[in-house]
Order: structure tokens, then C-alpha cells, then sequence
């Protein structure tokens, strides 16, 4: 999974089975490895001091001993047959330790640690946003050990993740001169000198497939209509809760672009020449005394533009 997108990437067996096996579960704890969660603190959790390859930090379940049974969120099994946990609450002190979030370092963690964190975030985030039934509106309590909550009408609740599109449009052109479409969302703000391009994005309304979201979200945010549609690859976007769903699409650079002031602020075609250059540490001017900035490493959006940029020498949808 080490070639797919940076928070795509896992080595533990989820062992649903053993969700709902109580004695099982109790067995487990005391030999378990613990992952600790701060929601209300972003999404924070302990990771080693090292800035480039920085690992999880990973407690005995005494570090947590004061932890509700049914707090408990069972992730899964690791290949060493050891249980691993996550328990939302402030982080403790622990010597060597850093508090980072998913987005700081998911890109930087092995496969296993970037499986871990990502899935014990969204499944934090997800309890920490249905406390009470969206049936009923009564108060829920956890399940299946952190993968279901139920309300006390007996309704159960699963953990949801909202489906979205993210696509990097591109004209086909081959080599350096091939160009893809970024853009500027409303909502951010320059910072720094620089002015932040990404890929176009949107969620995938009720009744739509993916497929119609990208001509949507394409269309209502710069007027483009794009074609040749090609799936690419997912990841989780645990922020809250998210998945996206990567996609590479054609479109025309000649074509008028009509931008939706409330969604994206700029829009622009840049070249395989411009993208390599601001990865190489290079400065793109965009205009207003500002420098193009690309989208964070953890991010599939990064993803898909490496992927364009490396393809190099074709023209398919692929990017390559």
C-alpha cells in the first residue's frame, strides 16, 4: 500500500469478529497496545521527537487505567497477535514524545502507525459527534467495542463517513508543457507569501454517483465541463469524517472559466514545469506579489498531482 495515498495505508487486521466478544475483549485490554486520542485537542495524539520519520507512541493500557470499558475503541490485531485500542483523552506526559495531528505527520509514519492513527481518529471524531441518536434524538452508548453506539430506544448507529470527489483536472498534454487545473478555495487566505492551489473538491450529493459529482463540482465551481472521468485511487480524510475519492478527468484550457466567488477565489492552469518547480523549492509567482503553495503532503490532493507530474511523457487520463 506504500505506492497509494499517504493516509491509504495499513498493516493491522481489523478482526471484526472479535468485536462483539466480550470475554474476548476483557482478555485483550490488559495486554493491549493503547492509542491515545486528543478530540478535543484536534485529533492530537504521541508520536516521537524525530520530525522525519516520526513514529506513534503506543502505551500500556496502566497509562489509561482510569478509562471507561466502554471507551475502549478496539482497532484491530497487529501481526505480532497483540490488540490495539484507542481511548480518547488528553495526552499524557511522556518522555521523548511530541503531540502532532494526522495532518502534521500522516505522510511521514510507516504503513502500520499511518493505519492506526487515521482509523483511530475517524472513529474518535465519529463519537465524538453522535453522542446523542439522530433517530430519536435520545442519548447513545457505545458498542461493539467502539463500532456502533445505540440509543436507549434500542436504535443502533454505525460509523458513517461522508463520500467526496476530488479530481485533478488535466488537458492531456504530454511533457512539461501538459497543464492541470488548481484552485484557490473562498475560504482560504494567503499566508506568508503564498497563495495555496489544490485540486477541485466537493461531496457526493444524495442519489449522485462519483462520477456526476466531478461534472458538478467542476462545473459549479469554475464552469468547466470535464470528460475522459477516470477513478484513481481513496483515502480517509478523518476531519471529521470523510472519505475521498480520487479521480483524474479531461478538460479544455481554452475553454471561459466562470468561477463561483463563494467557492473558489482564483483558478489557473500550471504546467508540469510550474508544479516541479515549487516541489523542487522553487517560486511560481501568481500574481499580487504572491508564490503558488501546493496542498499539504498528507493529503490525497498531493497525491494526485505527483501522480499527473510524474507521468511525464503521455497523455492518457492516467496523467501519464
Amino acid at each position: 500500500m506504500s505506492s497509494g495515498p499517504p493516509l491509504a495505508r495499513s498493516t493491522l487486521d481489523r478482526a471484526a469478529h472479535r468485536r462483539s466478544d466480550q470475554q474476548w475483549l476483557t482478555d485483550a485490554w490488559p495486554r493491549a497496545r493503547v492509542l491515545v486520542i486528543d478530540v478535543a485537542g484536534g485529533g492530537r495524539t504521541l508520536v516521537g521527537s524525530s520530525t522525519e520519520k516520526p513514529e506513534l507512541f503506543l502505551l500500556g493500557p496502566e497509562a489509561v487505567e482510569d478509562s471507561e470499558p466502554a471507551g475502549r475503541l478496539f482497532l484491530g490485531v497487529e501481526p505480532d497477535d497483540v490488540p490495539v485500542f484507542a481511548v480518547a483523552a488528553p495526552l499524557p506526559e511522556v518522555a521523548g514524545a511530541r503531540a502532532a495531528t494526522l495532518r502534521e505527520v500522516g505522510h511521514l509514519l510507516s504503513d502500520r502507525d499511518a493505519g492506526l492513527f487515521t482509523t483511530a481518529v475517524a472513529l474518535a471524531n465519529w463519537h465524538a459527534r453522535h453522542l446523542y441518536s439522530s433517530i430519536t434524538g435520545l442519548a447513545t452508548v457505545v458498542g461493539d467495542a467502539g463500532w456502533s453506539r445505540t440509543d436507549e430506544a434500542g436504535h443502533q448507529l454505525w460509523p458513517r463517513t461522508d463520500p467526496a470527489m476530488i479530481v485533478l483536472v488535466h488537458d492531456g498534454v504530454p511533457g512539461p508543457d501538459g497543464r492541470c487545473l488548481l484552485g484557490n478555495n473562498a475560504a482560504w487566505r494567503a499566508d506568508e507569501g503564498v497563495r495555496r492551489y489544490s485540486c477541485l473538491a466537493g461531496y457526493v450529493e444524495p442519489g449522485e454517483s462519483a462520477e456526476d459529482a466531478v461534472v458538478r463540482e467542476v462545473g459549479e465551481e469554475v464552469g468547466l465541463l470535464p470528460h475522459h472521468i477516470g477513478y484513481v485511487a481513496s483515502q480517509a480524510w478523518p476531519f471529521p469524517g470523510s472519505l475521498m475519492l480520487g479521480f483524474f478527468a479531461l478538460a479544455d484550457p481554452g475553454g471561459p472559466m466562470r468561477l463561483d466567488p463563494s467557492e473558489i477565489a482564483y483558478a489557473g492552469w500550471f504546467t508540469r514545469r510550474d508544479i516541479a518547480a515549487v516541489l523542487a523549492g522553487e517560486r511560481v509567482d501568481v500574481g499580487d506579489g504572491l508564490a503558488l503553495a501546493l496542498p499539504p503532503p498528507s493529503s490525497i490532493a498531493l497525491f494526485l498531482i505527483r501522480r499527473w507530474l510524474d507521468g511525464g511523457s503521455g497523455g492518457g487520463i492516467d496523467g501519464s
